[in-house]
This record gives structure tokens, C-alpha cells and sequence, in this order.
């Protein structure tokens, strides 16, 4: 098995739901991936203990996703020099606009990337994550390509 380039962190096995848009686009590209269920606030130990283990593998890239507080992807971007993709959760409470406020307001040398609430950004975060390894990966970069060419032939039907 190939080690993981793009590691998926998410909050709670509830939020799985609206993550796996991200691992179908991961399994699409076949770019391994590997996900993981910590909580920046019930397992704060466990989960920098997998970020600095996921970087010595090789990982290239942290998705994090959460709902409400949504600290998860702020505490990866504090132990890491590695890029990091938020996904707020859609949540029962505000929407997940709580979430989205949470994920995208990191203080100055902290920074998130964030996409979208729910699936649409977990879908983003994949196709993010992977246009920043195609600019070392020419077999990525390549697929990227093709994906953005059927994207616009499926506007054109």
C-alpha cells in the first residue's frame, strides 16, 4: 500500500458524511490518502501525535474538517508547515455558518486555506489538495487537466 500524501482529519464519525465527496475525489485521482476521526478538543494529544507522524510518512497535505467551534483545522496549521485545507460541517446549528467562521478567521501566520460548508467544499478541499501536488507530480498535474476539460464538456451538453 502507498503511503498517504493527503491526510483527512475530521472531528467526529458524524461529519462523514460530508466528507467523503473528498475521499471519492482522492480514490478518483488514486492518490492515497488516509482518514482519520481526532478531535482538536477531545483527543488535542492524539491528534498532534498523527500530524507529526503523518509528516515523518511523507504526508503532503492536511484536510481537516469540523463543525461548530471548528478548531481542527487551525490546530493542524499550528503544528505543521505543511498546507491546510479547511472543510467547515454543516451543522444544525447556524447552518455551519458558525463552522465557516470559525475555519476561515485564523489569526497572521496561521494560515487555512477554506472552502465551502458541507459537501461541495469537501469536494473542493480533494481537488485543492491536488492541484498543489501537481506542481510537483506531472501525472497529477495531467489529470487535473482532463477533469477540468470533461468539466467543461459537461456544460456544454
Amino acid at each position: 500500500m502507498l503511503k498517504p500524501v493527503i491526510n483527512i482529519v475530521m472531528g467526529s464519525h458524524s461529519d462523514l458524511e460530508q466528507v467523503k465527496p473528498c475521499c471519492e475525489v482522492c480514490e478518483e485521482f488514486k492518490v492515497p490518502y488516509e482518514l482519520k476521526i481526532l478531535s482538536a478538543h477531545r483527543s488535542p494529544r492524539r491528534l498532534v501525535s498523527f500530524i507529526q507522524g503523518a509528516t515523518r510518512k511523507g504526508a503532503k497535505v492536511f484536510i481537516a474538517a469540523a463543525g461548530g467551534a471548528a478548531a481542527l483545522a487551525g490546530t493542524v496549521a499550528a503544528h505543521t508547515t505543511l498546507p491546510v485545507i479547511g472543510i467547515p460541517i454543516r451543522t444544525s446549528n447556524l447552518s455551519g455558518l458558525d463552522s465557516l467562521l470559525s475555519t476561515v478567521q485564523m489569526p497572521a501566520g496561521v494560515p487555512v486555506a477554506c472552502m465551502a460548508i458541507g459537501k461541495s467544499g469537501a469536494r473542493n478541499a480533494a481537488i485543492f489538495a491536488l492541484q498543489s501536488l501537481a506542481l510537483s507530480d506531472k501525472k497529477i498535474a495531467n489529470k487535473l487537466c482532463a477533469y477540468k476539460r470533461s468539466l467543461a464538456r459537461s456544460i456544454r451538453k
